[in-house]
């Protein structure tokens, strides 16, 4: 029996793992449509749905059908600007992605976190990420994942000079602690959004390198 064409929210679709998802999506003739709303346009594909906009402003008109919803947004305290504009865009709008998708009548939410994320750590990032892993759990999900990758590999558009010095140091480093490829997250979390599931599952970065291996 042949599964149904799947109908897939991505989150975050011009960022660096946002953008690897959506090259992953947009390859699968298992998707029925990807619904990606982004501030500036993509390219136009098949199957690709992009409404332009402030993304608290393009979530309240995405339409269902929706089966899966994927959130990669992200940025850095020193991107965004301040302690609230990241908090804005590592907390907030996430959860608002995943309250809109459940609207649209998706059961299972993928979100990227991060390595050591923790809503006591005393390190402002990971405390955030954390609270958000809370939150979702809190929203009581039939299906919900949450990735916490290490250090991002890949090729930035914008220079990070911290990323740029321990990007190859990361690679010396073992198990979860040792920097992942963009691609590898992706092919990953593509993989987990296809499983059947039931609960929460937190997947650390080494198994999502083993997960992400090309075949």
């Amino acid at each position: 029996m042949t599964a149904a064409p799947l109908h897939v929210l991505l989150a975050g679709a011009t960022g660096l793992t946002g953008g690897a998802v959506l090259r992953e999506l947009l390859s699968d003739p298992a998707v029925a449509r990807v619904l990606a709303p982004t501030r500036h346009a993509l390219p136009r594909a098949p199957r690709l749905e992009n409404p332009v906009g402030m993304l608290h402003r393009t979530l309240p008109t995405l339409q269902p059908p929706l089966d899966v919803a994927l959130c990669c947004l992200g940025t850095t305290i020193a991107q965004a600007g301040s302690r609230e504009a990241f908090r804005m865009a590592d907390y907030d709008l996430p959860l608002a992605v995943a309250r809109r998708a459940r609207k649209l009548g998706a059961r299972h939410y993928l979100v990227m976190s991060s390595l050591g994320a923790s809503a006591t750590s005393r390190t402002f990032y990971t405390k955030v990420k954390g609270e958000l892993e809370q939150a979702l759990i809190e929203q009581d999900w039939p299906q919900l994942t949450i990735v916490r990758p290490s250090l991002l590999l890949g090729p930035r558009k914008e220079f990070r000079l911290g990323e740029a010095v321990a990007g190859p140091l990361s690679r010396l480093l073992p198990g979860r602690w040792r920097g992942i490829h963009v691609e590898t997250v992706a092919r990953a979390l593509w993989k987990l959004a296809r499983e059947a599931g039931e609960g929460v599952r937190i997947v650390e970065s080494d198994e999502l390198r083993r997960l992400g291996r090309a075949s």
